[in-house]
Order: structure tokens, then C-alpha cells, then sequence
């Protein structure tokens, strides 16, 4: 696993989160027939919150992002965008396990959804996540606190 950090992200990471959600997502997107190239780009720009936000960086080099959002009963785990590169490294694991931690010392649930049929979903379920609710497009999963 290359060695990665997370730092505060800020206003001026939102374009290179947004072109990265754009390439990340594709794929899936275009599977379901859902893939608009503006709107892909728009409804990130339009829910970026820096104050929840973080950069994932690899040899101090833009290669991701992820969002923890309060929310009241835990967290929303959104956002969560690794260079197609870097995929399967260990680099998202090892943020999500990193995330996952904090929520736990303060036990707090996380939630997620993510588009049916995402490769994403054998990660999120390694680190303990399970399906609440499917629809034709989303997967609505949750992770309690480990007991």
C-alpha cells in the first residue's frame, strides 16, 4: 500500500473532487442509464461541505476524497472518491478503517448509499457495513458499533 494522508479539505478542493466523482462514478452511472455529464459534476458542487470534507493525498498528490457528515442519530459517510489508479491498493481501506475508528470511540453509527451493483459494496461490507433498503438505483447500507 503506497503511503497516503488525509487532510482538511477546503473550498478550493471542489473542482478536483467534482472531475474526480465524475470519473469515478461513470461507469456505474452509465450501467443504470443515469449518467448526465453536467449533473454528475453539478450535485457534488451543490453538496460540498469543506467542514466535513476530507483529501486523500498520495506522495502529497490530490487522489482522493471522503465526507463524514453529521447527522442525528451518527453519521453519513458520502463522497468517497479514490483515483481509479489506486483502487485496490489498500489506500481506501485503510481511510475508511481510519474513519471508521474515530466513529466507533464516539460511538456513533454510520450510514451510506451507494449505486446498486457498485464494486464499492465488497468494501463497505468487509468493514462491517450491512444492506437497510434497496431501490432500483441506491443501496442504503449501516454500521453500528461494534460491540
Amino acid at each position: 500500500m503506497a503511503d497516503w494522508k488525509i487532510r482538511a479539505a477546503s473550498a478550493a478542493d471542489v473542482e478536483a473532487v467534482v472531475e474526480l466523482r465524475a470519473v469515478v462514478m461513470r461507469p456505474d452511472l452509465e450501467r443504470l442509464g443515469r449518467y448526465d455529464e453536467h449533473r454528475v459534476r453539478q450535485r457534488l458542487r451543490d453538496r460540498f461541505d469543506p467542514a466535513h470534507t476530507w483529501v486523500i493525498e498520495v506522495a502529497d498528490t490530490f487522489a482522493g476524497c471522503v465526507a463524514l457528515r453529521p447527522a442525528e442519530d451518527g453519521h453519513w459517510l458520502e463522497h468517497f472518491y479514490l483515483a481509479p489508479h489506486l483502487q485496490g491498493t489498500g489506500i481506501g481501506s485503510g481511510v475508511l478503517r481510519e474513519l471508521l475508528e474515530r466513529c466507533d470511540r464516539s460511538g456513533l453509527l454510520v450510514r451510506l448509499n451507494m449505486l446498486r451493483g457498485s464494486s464499492a459494496r465488497r468494501l463497505y461490507e468487509r468493514h462491517g457495513f450491512v444492506a437497510e433498503s434497496e431501490d432500483p438505483v441506491d443501496v442504503f447500507m449501516v454500521r453500528r458499533v461494534p460491540s
